[in-house]
């Protein structure tokens, strides 16, 4: 059995940030595979993760992306990417951007920074959150330790 390990890259905006924590969370429970499959559909479904656009959307988009058979039509997970959107937009606001938020935390040990982010952030636990950290290239703690 091999392990797909996703590549580090700094997103260059907050909407790379919020695509990378959506991957992540909707890869919890799924086949990586299948997510990165279908990965082309849920830039086009989320309106290419624009934050804005995203924390505006209501009862119709959710209905819309729950009829959605090119992405994967988790309720929970999809109404955890609106309020997710809508979490980045007002750390976004209130720290000039995400980067600058995740900065904030730069003087917080891991666990600290993690329980941040699983209690800021929905359907995000302890596994997504070493995920999202180590694809837009934060530092992370070895894959062994990221539950100490």
């Amino acid at each position: 059995m091999s392990i797909e390990i996703p590549l580090r890259q700094r997103p260059a905006d907050d909407a790379g940030y919020l695509e990378q924590m959506t991957k992540a969370i909707f890869r919890s429970g799924f086949s990586w595979r299948v997510i990165r499959s279908k990965w082309p559909n849920f830039q086009r479904a989320f309106d290419g993760f624009d934050v804005e656009k995203v924390a505006a959307y209501d009862e119709r988009d959710v209905e819309r992306l729950l009829a959605d058979s090119g992405i994967v039509r988790n309720g929970r997970k999809i109404e955890a990417t609106i309020q997710n959107a809508r979490t980045v937009r007002d750390l976004a606001a209130e720290h000039g951007s995400f980067l600058a938020y995740l900065r904030s935390l730069d003087h917080l040990d891991y666990p600290a920074r993690r329980k941040d982010l699983t209690g800021r952030f929905q359907h995000l636990g302890p596994t997504g959150v070493f995920v999202f950290l180590y694809t837009v290239d934060e530092e992370v703690p070895a894959w062994e330790d990221r539950n100490r």
